[in-house]
């Protein structure tokens, strides 16, 4: 049996969205507050895209 493909998410959990890009929950929320981060509500809950992080950390790359 061949296991299945791995899934790359297209949100996460603020908590894990923190992790991801090395910064804590307060700086996190100020991104998302700046706009710099997209946000999807689903619910009571806040999820994170994973694109949006790509996206952060390739205009923080760029030579200014």
């Amino acid at each position: 049996m061949t296991a299945p493909p791995s899934v790359e998410p297209i949100c996460v959990k603020v908590n894990d969205a923190a992790r991801m890009i090395g910064v804590g929950r307060t700086k996190l929320y100020e991104l998302i507050a700046s706009g710099e981060i997209q946000v999807i509500k689903l619910g009571k809950s806040t999820r994170i895209t994973t694109a949006s992080l790509h996206e952060l950390v390739m205009r923080q790359r760029e030579p200014k």
